[in-house]
């Protein structure tokens, strides 16, 4: 018995001089001979190979990447760089169509008309203003109302301006309302009512208007040419609310939301009806209708366009980093791909209803006093509605 234990003693005392002769070793082998620890570079890139994204706009995202990377861009040579990555297709003009989109996107020639239109005139950011409001912000605004309209459009606005979109001075705080439009063409067959717009500009000095096509794949040019109106006539907005023309928007209840926020949580302000977990439509009969050849992948979460509230912080960094992000034609997408640039995501709130409510509850006013927007309404469900709760009698207890 007392020979075993004798063993057994000398196989750990062995087994626990080894593992001290290992540990001496290690750590001498990661140490240099002054003692310091070594610095182990690899010998070849620590990356995969440099591939181009096979969807048009992934692929000029890609590009926009490493454009924007010194760290990348340091480590390849001039001669290195992949043909793909310096293969501009720009000409000197920056708005000049870009035709070499027809061999760089595989399916061009089968893709709708809206399709080829937004890809021509992709790599454009910059339109003349027709109309401007100089003074609008003169007064700092507590809140910018934003609403994207069309040339056409003239019964929602006035309704607008009627109800929820009333300028001045609302719960003690300066609300200004501006409406965005860009051009309707003879293109699309619209009539020419610039004379009629140029009178209702005149009278309410309340139109911003782009000299482009105003479709709906332009909403996105609308978005950027808006994030850089506020920055050079409106750069000091506290919070901005930007939606359409045919939703209603508690004003009210926005403005009691925003004096309620802390600091910290009204300089990155973005709410809204917040959708995640979404991808492109491949369905071809689908308004929202993106083909492969254009973008693969899921989208990141974004705040549906019917309208979303953010603060004039986030504006401003919104404005910075859309000129990384390649445009999209989905606007509401697009300003979701913004945020995740920033690594910033939108943030859900139940008031903002652009699904509707249930048909029941949609003529009973006390039904909207909570809620800060909804998704449709004509202009005259506008009027009622804010007459509704703009009334002293209206008793929701």
């Amino acid at each position: 018995m007392a020979m075993q234990r004798r063993r057994l003693k000398l196989v750990v005392t062995v087994m626990m001089i080894n593992l001290f002769i290992f540990i001496l070793i290690f750590r001498h082998s990661s140490q240099d001979k002054n003692g310091h620890h070594k610095v182990r570079i690899p010998s070849g890139p620590f990356w995969t190979k440099l591939a181009p994204n096979v969807a048009y706009w992934n692929l000029q995202q890609q590009i926009l990447d490493l454009q924007n990377n010194p760290i990348l861009m340091a480590n390849y040579s001039a001669t290195a760089v992949p043909e793909w990555f310096t293969d501009t297709s720009l000409t000197s003009d920056p708005c000049e169509r870009n035709l070499r989109v027809k061999t760089q996107v595989k399916d061009y020639n089968s893709l709708p008309d809206r399709f080829k239109d937004f890809l021509l005139y992709m790599h454009c950011r910059s339109y003349p203003i027709v109309m401007d409001q100089l003074d609008i912000c003169k007064e700092q605004p507590f809140l910018l109302l934003a609403v994207k309209s069309q040339v056409s459009h003239f019964d929602r606005r006035q309704a607008i301006r009627q109800s929820w979109g009333k300028a001045g001075v609302i719960a003690n705080q300066t609300v200004v309302t501006v409406f965005l439009l860009g051009n309707a063409t003879a293109w699309d067959h619209h009539p020419d009512l610039s004379n009629s717009l140029r009178d209702e500009s005149a009278r309410h000095q309340d139109i911003i208007q782009w000299d482009y096509r105003d479709s709906f794949f332009n909403l996105t040019v609308k978005e950027v040419l808006f994030l850089e109106w506020i920055q050079t006539h409106c750069p000091d907005a506290h919070f901005i609310f930007k939606g359409d023309d045919d939703v209603f928007v508690n004003t009210y209840r926005i403005l009691d939301f925003l004096k309620g926020l802390s600091e910290p949580k009204a300089r990155d302000l973005f709410v809204g009806d917040v959708i995640t977990d979404a991808g492109p439509h491949r369905d071809k009969k689908v308004k929202y209708f993106i083909p492969e050849s254009m973008y693969v992948g899921k989208y990141p979460p974004y705040a549906g366009g019917g309208g979303y509230l953010y603060s004039g912080d986030i504006a401003a960094r919104l404005h910075g980093v859309s000129q990384q992000v390649p445009l999209y034609p989905i606007d509401d997408v697009y300003t979701g791909m913004c945020l995740r640039k920033l690594g910033l995501a939108p943030e859900k709130h139940k008031g903002f209803r652009t699904f509707d409510i249930e048909e029941k509850y949609r003529s009973n006013p006390c039904a909207y006093k909570s809620l800060m927007l909804v998704h449709p309404r004509t202009p005259q469900q506008m009027i009622q509605i804010w007459n509704w709760l703009s009334s002293p009698d209206l008793n929701c207890q």
